[in-house]
Parts: structure tokens; sequence; C-alpha cells
């Protein structure tokens, strides 16, 4: 088995610094760490359990298949945080069939990305003997 250390999805922006003012400013991720200088250099954002890569640059935008999960307590709380901030919610928040409260919005280069709430009666939150 490969002993995973660390992980994180890396984007490589068509914009770089319009990305790093969306996810940094405006969907508030904190920053880990940065490497290089100028408008080129790299920004690496904490999400929770994993980071995302912010660097280089690219012509066109990531392909639709690439999508971001990020787990929020409150979905509406952070629809309130995020339109006051200016970003567009492409779909409000929806009681899935699964289960789950789901809502979508997208970055400057239109990656989805879903802020899922996994409510407290939710079977992802079932701890056995606890």
């Amino acid at each position: 088995m490969v002993h995973v250390l660390s992980s994180r999805i890396l984007l490589r922006p068509t914009d770089p610094e319009r990305s790093r003012a969306f996810y940094g400013e405006q969907l508030g991720l904190a920053v880990y760490r940065e490497f290089g200088t100028g408008a080129e250099r790299g920004t690496v954002f904490f999400m929770g359990g994993g980071f995302l890569e912010v660097s280089g640059r690219s012509e066109t935008p990531p392909a639709p298949a690439v999508r971001l999960w990020l787990q929020v307590d409150d979905v509406a709380a952070a629809q309130e945080e995020l339109r006051a901030k200016g970003v567009d919610i492409v779909r409000p928040p929806v009681k899935e069939p699964w289960g789950l409260v789901e809502m979508w919005i997208a970055d400057p280069d239109g990656t989805p990305i879903v802020l899922v709430e996994v409510p407290a009666d939710h079977p992802m939150r079932y701890r056995p003997g606890l």
C-alpha cells in the first residue's frame, strides 16, 4: 500500500490573480503557503482535510469533469456569506435524495464547487461504538 503523507488538488487557472482573490477573499480559504514571486506565484490554500494549490497558468479552463467538494457546517449560512461577498450561487441549497444538503457555486474559470452540509442524522455521521 502507498503511504500518502499529504494530498492536494492542483488548479492551473486562466487568470491566477483572479483565482487567488476568489479562493482567498471570496471563498475565505486560509493560505497554507505561497511560493515563487509575482503574478505567477503559487498559493496553497487549506481546505479542511486537504489542500488546493493554485499555481501556473493555463490557456483554457479546467475540464468540466473537475469539481471541488467542500463540506461546511451550515450551507444556508455559507450561502448568505458568499452572496454578500459577490459570489454567484449556481444552485441554491437543496436536500438531495441521498440526504446531504448541497449548494453549487463556480470559481472564475467555471470549475464547479459543491458546498455540502451533512445533517446530524445522516449515515456519514454514524460512528460505531461512540
